[in-house]
Formats: C-alpha cells, structure tokens, sequence
C-alpha cells in the first residue's frame, strides 16, 4: 500500500488563518484501477485565491470542504501507471493540491514537457497560471498599447513580477511598481527592468505614486486593492484601464472597509475598471506559451521563486506568502 500525506481544512478561518484551521492527514491509497495513474507530487502551489476559498460564500469556484484535502494546480511525476496514455515517468500537470501522493483517472492529470534548465515548478509560475494571468490581464483585459505607462502593485509577487516584464517587453513607456520593503524595490529596477519602483510602507501610496507617474498611468494592473487603487485611480489617464486581478490587501478582513473616494473619475475621464478570472481566458494559452516560452528561451524574461520544502511546511508556506514573505511564485516543494 502506498501512503499519501494530506492537508485538510478543519476550521473556516476568522480574520488570518492559523495553523490550528488546518490538519495534516493520511491516507492509504487503494490499488489502481484500469485508466488510472498514481502521481509522486514535486511541487505543490500555494495562491491569495486560496484565501478566498476558505470561506463558506459563493465565488467563482467553490469553497474548500471542511475535513476534505484541499485542492490546487501541483506538479509530479507518474510512478505508477494502469493508463495507455500516461507512462511511467511522464511529467504532469494538475489540480489536486496539497498533498505528497495523488491517485485518479489519467485524464484528470495533463502531460508536459520537461523544459531544459528548469525545475517542475515552472509549471506552476511562469508558464502556467501565473503567467497566463499576467499576460491575459495586461493585453487584453488593460488593453495594453506600445508606449502606455503601466503601474503594478504587488509588482515583486509571481503576477506583478511578470506583468511589468511583457509590459517592458511589449514597449511600455514606463513601468512602475509597489513592494513591501526596500530589497523588493531594488530587485524590480535590477533585475526585472521596472523603470520605477517605490516601498508601499514608505508613506502614502497617494503621494508615491503620484511623484512616480508624473505624466499619469494607463494601464494600472491591481494585485491589492484598498489604498492601491485609490491611488491609482487618482493619476489614471484619460481612457485608463484597470485590470482587477486580485486585492490581497483585504483577503483577512473582519469588517468592511471603506471604497475609494474618487470614483467619480471614473466618469470624469472615461475610465474602465474590469475584474477578471484567469480560466476565462484560456483561448490565449497558445498565444502565451508561445511568446513567453520564446522569452524565456532568449532570456529576456527572468522569475523567482520562494521554494519552501516539505509536505509538512506547506501550511507555514501558505500564510508567509499572505503576510508578503514570498519573492516570486511561492512554492512548496514536496
């Protein structure tokens, strides 16, 4: 018998999750039946969206079950296969998340290639989700064009890292991002080519923001919400975007918190601000891999990744990337 360690839900959290809303279970896996595979995981992700989905309230995808494994995209290797389709040894993709071992139907896991230089988890970063969603929620939900000026917060996490790379590399003419401490700040103008950077704990995002964007923003590309994209909206060109990605700022609020206070520029200068959801726009996947595996191949885009070890530690790792501790995609390596 194969056994398979597991993390499970065991309380909705109130306010910042701890460690006691979680259980670390085992479970021993029955034998294969035929079509099926069993998957030794490599690296499993830990997302903000996750956060959400530890409230019972309806969302786009359902709510975590108590007492029941978390799921989430994972990457592994088959050790065990009863498929024609799925071999020994072949990488793959996934969805079933926090945990070490992971045992279904072959069609429920997807084939990928080893790519030359680079781990698994590139799989979960750069060239999956992460990546699809920087690339899909600048080009087409903030309608990106050659010499806009493009502002990312949360511009030192997997998305804002990679945003602010394809705006450079699509020809923005500025692109300006927020971190939570000073070496975050350093590494978006040293290694990721942001033209300008700034420490949200400095002092007001307003005023910051303001100082760096002298000539205004048109596209603003929000991981935060709050006081971001207040500030964003107050310096937001004639015809700006906003592509509302995430509003990690808010994922443990216990009250509601007040909205921006200058919406009505929103009318004033004909601004959009548009919510999206990466599994909307899966028709781009082709397009993606094929500019940003190109990219990559040419080493024109660079990633981090905050690599936290062990099955065990996957809940520590969660609530780090929470609280900012993440450079790049965090992820867990199993």
């Amino acid at each position: 018998m194969t056994t398979s360690t597991q993390i499970q839900l065991a309380s909705r959290p109130t306010g910042e999750p701890t460690p006691e809303n979680f259980r670390t279970v085992q479970e021993e896996l029955p034998e294969l039946k035929p079509g099926e595979v069993r998957v030794q995981n490599a690296f499993i992700s830990v997302d903000p969206y996750m956060r959400g989905r530890m409230n019972d309230a309806k969302s786009y995808i359902p709510p975590f079950q108590l007492d029941e494994t978390m799921t989430g995209a994972a990457v592994g290797r088959v050790i065990e296969s009863a498929s024609d389709s799925l071999a020994e040894g072949d990488p793959v993709l996934h969805n079933f998340g926090w945990r070490d071992v992971a045992q279904a139907s072959a069609d429920q896991f997807t084939k990928v290639q080893d790519v030359p230089g680079q781990e698994l988890s590139v799989y979960l970063g750069i060239l999956g989700m992460t990546g699809l969603t920087a690339y899909a929620g600048l080009t087409r939900i903030g309608a990106f064009q050659e010499d806009d000026i493009v502002f990312v917060s949360g511009a030192a996490g997997a998305v804002g890292s990679a945003v602010g790379q394809i705006a450079r590399l699509l020809g923005a003419k500025q692109v300006i991002g927020s971190a939570g401490s000073a070496e975050k700040v350093e590494l978006l103008k040293s290694k990721y080519g942001f033209s300008d950077a700034f420490n949200y704990k400095d002092g007001p995002v307003r005023k910051q923001l303001r100082d760096a964007a002298p000539n205004g923003v048109d596209v603003y590309f929000d991981n935060v919400g709050g006081e971001h994209l207040e500030a964003a909206i107050d310096v937001l060109n004639r015809n700006g975007r906003a592509a509302l990605c995430g509003a990690i700022s808010q994922y443990n609020n216990t009250s509601r918190e007040p909205g921006p206070d200058n919406m009505g520029n929103l009318v004033t200068k004909s601004l959009r601000l548009q919510g999206f959801i990466v599994g909307q726009h899966q028709d781009l996947q082709g397009e993606f891999i094929e500019k940003m595996s190109g990219w990559l191949t040419n080493g024109d885009i660079v990633f981090d990744e905050t690599v936290v070890d062990g099955i065990d530690n996957a809940v520590q790792a969660f609530l780090d990337m929470m609280n900012g501790a993440n450079t790049g995609k965090m992820v867990v390596r199993v």
